[in-house]
């Protein structure tokens, strides 16, 4: 007799007198692919006009490749994406005077802030990239790769018009 496949999971309850007995067999697909290049395309997006937060959750799954068939959480596989008009984004509410972004010095008491308006209006791109960095897991994806493919500009002037055309 032909044995059941090791790896798919089926589970069948079948039900006689008081009690149930229950047969499970397991099987896996493999999903991954090794050896195989990852293939990288650019993403050019205009951040004019747009909500900070809001753009981040773009361009966030972008960087790590979720929107590919071939994304594993443990692999890089992302895109390279390129933001211009960073200088002109927008926050909701009340968040460009209360809002504030954080550093420290490495000197004892250097903590220190700045609201997000003063922030848009000295560096600009430092604002969308904190954005979407928070979104990321803090580990060797983000820190080795994923952080490098994040291009941000203030202008409309970039020097990927090679890899991504114009808008």
């Amino acid at each position: 007799p032909s044995q059941p496949s090791p790896h798919l999971h089926f589970t069948s309850i079948s039900p006689t007198a008081h009690h149930y007995t229950t047969t499970t067999t397991t099987t896996t697909t493999s999903m991954s692919f090794p050896g195989a290049v990852a293939q990288r395309a650019w993403h050019l997006i205009d951040a004019k006009n747009q909500v900070v937060g809001r753009l981040a959750t773009q361009i966030a799954p972008l960087l790590k490749g979720k929107h590919k068939p071939t994304f594993r959480p443990n692999a890089d596989c992302g895109d390279n994406v390129v933001v211009i008009n960073a200088e002109k984004v927008k926050f909701t509410g009340k968040k460009l005077q209360q809002k504030l972004y954080y550093w420290h010095t490495n000197y004892p008491g250097g903590l220190r802030s700045r609201k997000a308006g003063d922030q848009l209006a000295r560096q600009p791109t430092k604002v969308l990239r904190s954005a979407v960095l928070g979104m990321l897991t803090r580990n060797k994806l983000r820190h080795g790769y994923m952080e490098k493919r994040l291009h941000i500009y203030p202008g409309e002037a970039h020097p990927h018009t090679a890899e991504v055309g114009d808008l």
